[in-house]
Formats: C-alpha cells, sequence, structure tokens
C-alpha cells in the first residue's frame, strides 16, 4: 500500500494507492481519468498516515481494492498540508500532461 500527498491545481489531497509506485503509468491515467492531470507527490510512510488519521485510514484502506486502486484518504488541502512536516518529505515526484 502507497500513501501519498498530491499537490495539484486545487491543493493537496492524500491518496492511498494498491499500486506499486505513485508514478505507475495506470496510475497516472486513472489520476487522470478524475481531473489530476498535473501534479506533484510525495509518498509519505504509511505508518505515519495511519497514526493521524486512525479509523479514517482503517475505513478507507477497508474500501480499497487489493490491486490497481485508489481512494481519496484527506481532500482538506489545509488539513493535508499541516499534517505533514515538509522537512519529512522525501524527492518529489512530478507528472503534467
Amino acid at each position: 500500500m502507497k500513501a501519498g500527498i498530491f499537490f495539484t491545481g486545487t491543493g493537496p489531497i492524500l491518496l492511498l494507492t494498491s499500486y506499486e509506485t505513485l508514478n505507475d503509468p495506470s496510475f497516472v491515467q486513472k489520476l487522470a481519468t478524475k481531473g489530476i492531470k498535473k501534479f506533484i507527490a510525495y509518498e509519505v510512510p504509511e505508518d505515519k498516515v495511519k497514526e493521524k488519521y486512525g479509523q479514517q485510514y482503517n475505513v478507507i484502506l477497508g474500501d480499497l481494492k487489493q490491486s490497481d486502486d485508489l481512494r481519496v484518504l484527506d481532500y482538506d488541502g489545509h488539513h493535508v498540508f499541516y499534517n505533514f512536516s515538509v522537512r519529512e518529505l522525501g524527492e518529489p515526484i512530478r507528472h503534467e500532461a
């Protein structure tokens, strides 16, 4: 399971996915079908996400298929941005259609 913060035109969102990487071509295509065609993403440790989101994480994860899927865990950009330290984010993944 991967978790990532995606900075999009409307602000940051937190996604969970069963894809192996946040830049998997099939995953990027799935994002595009949802209107996300340009982003900067940072993978975040799943354990930190679980710690910060608790029961909400468990509910969303329980709804996630075990292959080729994604779920929005948090779309409140302010909440996502302030829940994670930018110092802890690694190298960005950039995508532009």
